[in-house]
């Protein structure tokens, strides 16, 4: 098992290969800067959201607006700080007009998120909205209305978390019903990280090649055998 060192040098390794990210190429073309992610690289809880904003994508950080305001209320209700948790998105790069992540734009993206779950190591993992749900959940049908507040065990490439789906906060700053909601499902989160962390799957057992014996050379044909004489 990698050291907590060696995992937080290869995140800084992910990190510079984001930045200079064209795997989509709207987005490299108008975005400001590239939004990583930003947090406690060894955080038992990991929050993943949408796709960064105008605040994000000026100052390269996620949650900086009103969104990242309430997110930090939250968190501090529950005994918890920004500097605690790890915060990332679905997609780095703002998308023209804060619209909705595009399907090639989150399977381009997905496998830094992958490598971000994998490295930092979470034990809960809570998304934020429909996209991130969806996308973590490996269900594009199912939304968060009918999954917000109900946690599971998932197993995301190589880690396996307990997920736990939220409502993103932006939805819930204008409607006081809805933050009620969100500030009862955040009520939770301590009770999740208490429980034992998931059962990690399996290493791949990698099989080392055998090398086969070189089978012995063949006498050369006789020359009559060589012109079809026999």
């Amino acid at each position: 098992m990698a050291t907590a060192e060696a995992r937080r040098e290869e995140l800084k390794a992910v990190w510079h290969e984001c930045q200079a990210c064209v795997r989509c190429p709207q987005l490299a073309a108008t975005r400001t800067k590239v939004v990583f992610g930003a947090g406690h690289a060894d955080a038992d809880l990991m929050f993943v959201g949408e796709a960064p904003g105008a605040n994000e994508d000026k100052q390269g950080l996620p949650f900086v607006g009103q969104a990242g305001r309430l997110l930090e209320t939250l968190l501090s209700e529950i005994g918890l700080a920004r500097g605690d948790v790890f915060i990332a998105n679905v997609l780095r790069c703002r998308p023209p007009g804060n619209r909705d992540p595009l399907p090639t734009e989150i399977e381009n993206c997905s496998d830094y998120l992958f490598r971000q779950l994998d490295l930092i190591q979470p034990r809960v993992v809570c998304t934020l909205g429909n996209f991130s749900t969806k996308l973590l959940r490996g269900d594009p049908a199912t939304g968060i209305t009918r999954l917000h507040g109900r946690d599971e065990v998932r197993t995301i490439g190589p880690r396996t978390v307990r997920l736990f789906p939220l409502y993103h906060p932006a939805a819930a700053l204008y409607t006081p019903s809805m933050l009620e909601i969100l500030r009862t499902d955040f009520a939770r989160i301590p009770d999740l990280l208490a429980q034992p962390a998931p059962e990690q799957p399996a290493p791949a057992v990698v099989v080392p090649a055998v090398e086969l014996p070189e089978e012995p050379a063949l006498p050369a044909p006789e020359p009559q055998a060589q012109l079809g004489l026999f």
